[in-house]
């Protein structure tokens, strides 16, 4: 009687378990049939991606030499852009701070150059210049932005004759401050002195951009840049690829005021997943990167915040979002922390959708102003390539390195002189 009875409760426990495992996979089944329904009718938008500069690194743009369809060796490709549920990617033309006052024009160029050649050489790709065409596209829609203002060398006719050629969106730095606006790194020597958070040009440059139509990027800006801009801006702004200061203690994370500032703008702000500023160590899973979804849901909802991974721009991912064709973990993680349906479709793709078309918008109501004619002044760039215009016939001496024409201040001279000899 004590074996059956034994036998008895063994058999219930091994039940037990069984009905437990059992409930528990079927927790996890629904939870991904859940992801998988939400991502299909609501693909991602992914903010930022620098597959262009992995393209110039590895391949010096060459797309013949490189299989964009598979590649194991960089994070993204096509196959793991389809796996990610991926339909809209922002892809980012950067220049290294080095070219700076330099040839960064050229270099930005020939990365938008290769941009288009993927995006349109491709037919799984499709590159898209609105926010209806973003939303319409049936394929993975290519946005182009810039990184850093630095690649327009302080040029308002520069940045208009990108927007021509498709850029849509433009972070004011990078990783050096600009002449007219300043980073939140401080890595390069350039343009280091006080008062630069946004000087009158770099007001002029925002204002450019919302007469444009272009996505102002504060991804890179120091607190006090994209505080300035916060408070210019006439249309929403974006953090492109950003994540939490009350997560991870990273300059390159929002702190908690301008996030409420952000709120108050209509902007967006799109979440990093480079283990260094999600948790502040190369030591990062899924989990970390929910609790900079959840903190930024708590100050300023659910529609104010996108996706904007990072991939093949950082070194070092969390353990489970390692490439592109891991977004649906995210999703998983947060549908098992109680985020609904509507605010998961706000972050795959409708909060930047919203922002892109207010931004649009305000370009619209700005028709009847004329393209701006500022320009900045000599005295605030450090740029030995730039040369001022001047009629070939001038002496040279007259217009080298932007200085201006000296012969009528030594006729002034000579006159004044020769007037106090006949005094």
């Amino acid at each position: 009687m004590l074996i059956y009875k034994e036998a008895s409760i063994r058999g219930a426990w091994i039940q037990w378990f069984i009905c437990t495992l059992l409930s528990l996979l079927h927790g996890v089944i629904s939870e991904t049939n859940t992801t998988l329904d939400i991502m299909t009718k609501y693909p991602l938008i992914d903010g930022h991606n620098d597959l262009a500069l992995r393209l110039r690194m590895h391949f010096k743009n060459k797309l013949s030499n490189f299989s964009i369809h598979d590649n194991s060796n960089f994070a993204t490709d096509i196959r793991r852009l389809a796996a990610g549920h991926v339909g809209g990617q922002v892809f980012a033309a950067y220049v290294l701070c080095t070219a700076q006052d330099k040839d960064a024009v050229r270099l930005t160029l020939e990365q938008i150059d290769v941009i288009r050649r993927m995006c349109t050489e491709n037919p799984e790709m499709e590159l898209v210049t609105t926010a209806e065409g973003m939303r319409n596209s049936t394929k993975i829609a290519c946005l182009i932005s810039i990184e850093g203002g630095h690649s327009i060398d302080s040029s308002l006719p520069a940045l208009r004759m990108f927007y021509q050629l498709g850029v849509r969106s433009m972070a004011l730095t990078h990783n050096c401050n600009t002449p007219w606006a300043e980073s939140s790194a401080s890595l390069y020597p350039n343009y280091q002195r006080k008062n630069n958070s946004l000087t009158d040009f770099g007001k002029a440059v925002v204002n450019e951009m919302n007469r444009l139509g272009m996505l102002v990027d504060l991804s890179h800006s120091s607190w006090e840049t994209a505080r300035s801009v916060l408070k210019h801006s006439t249309a929403p702004v974006l953090f492109s690829h950003s994540s939490a200061y009350a997560i991870c203690n990273n300059v390159r994370n929002i702190p908690d005021d301008l996030l409420l500032l952000l709120k108050e703008n209509g902007g967006l702000i799109m979440v990093n997943f480079y283990s260094s500023f999600v948790a502040c160590s190369h030591n990062a899973n899924v989990s970390i990167v929910a609790d900079h979804f959840d903190h930024i849901k708590r100050v300023i909802g659910a529609e104010s915040i996108g996706i904007g991974a990072d991939y093949d721009g950082a070194q070092g991912f969390p353990k489970g979002l390692e490439d592109v064709s891991k977004y649906p973990a995210l999703i998983e993680e947060l549908i098992s922390r109680n985020w609904t349906e509507e605010e998961l479709a706000g972050v795959l793709r409708l909060n930047f959708l919203r922002v892109f078309r207010k931004v649009e918008k305000v370009r619209d109501e700005l028709l009847h102003i004329s393209p701006s004619e500022v320009e900045i002044s000599l005295s605030e760039l450090n740029n030995s390539c730039r040369v001022m215009l001047i009629h070939p016939g001038l002496p040279k001496s007259s217009h080298q390195n932007g200085n201006a024409p000296l012969m009528p201040v030594k006729a002034l001279i000579c006159f004044v002189l020769l007037w106090i000899q006949l005094q």
